[in-house]
């Protein structure tokens, strides 16, 4: 199967949101071809919460794939799933299944899921910190010493994180791992 993710900026969300996909549909033991959507590039949250500019992404492809992913940063309150459901049931094609999911709280999130943190990092700590990519993935990124690298890091780590798949569902149970068991369901 075809599976197209809309990032809400490629730039960099990119490096994490392939391999970690093409690694959970290994996980649910499905064949599937991951693409990133460069065109139109949303250039962040505000814009992948606009159903027009969704649906026009939607409209594009949904004959190229079989599943459309919109992938957001919760960035804070909850608030946005209930929007991403709205979008779900008014942009539900014929052709392809449109999937909306919020990241808590970052997309970084879960690449630092299913990477060997440093001993003084506890996970709780990470999973309730707002700002995650500041306080966490980018120290963990000078750490590696990646900062010059593809995606500013993320490239490496996320092929990294993509070898622990399992691990990144059960320690995101609430966004992670509903993403997979909606994907398994298909």
């Amino acid at each position: 199967m075809n599976v197209l993710v809309i990032p809400e900026d490629p730039t960099y969300d990119q490096h994490l949101l392939k391999p970690l996909l093409i690694g959970l549909f290994k996980n649910i033991r499905k064949s599937a071809r991951v693409r990133v959507c460069q065109d139109p590039v949303l250039g962040g949250r505000g814009e992948a919460l606009k159903t027009e500019r969704i649906r026009e992404i939607v409209e594009r492809y949904s004959g190229m794939a079989d599943i459309l992913i919109l992938c957001v940063d919760r960035d804070g309150p909850p608030g946005p799933r209930t929007r991403l459901d709205a979008m779900e049931a008014e942009l539900q094609g014929e052709k392809a299944h449109f999937l909306a999911q919020e990241a808590w709280e970052e997309i970084e999130t879960w690449a630092l899921a299913g990477l060997k943190l440093p001993p003084r990092w506890s996970w709780g700590d990470v999973r309730r910190e707002v700002h995650v990519k500041e306080v966490y993935f980018d120290k963990l990124v000078a750490q590696w010493e990646l900062q010059d690298s593809p995606g500013k890091g993320r490239k490496r780590l996320g092929k990294e994180a993509a070898r622990s798949i399992q691990a990144i569902r059960q320690k995101c149970p609430d966004d992670f791992d509903r993403l997979a068991q909606r994907l398994a369901s298909l």
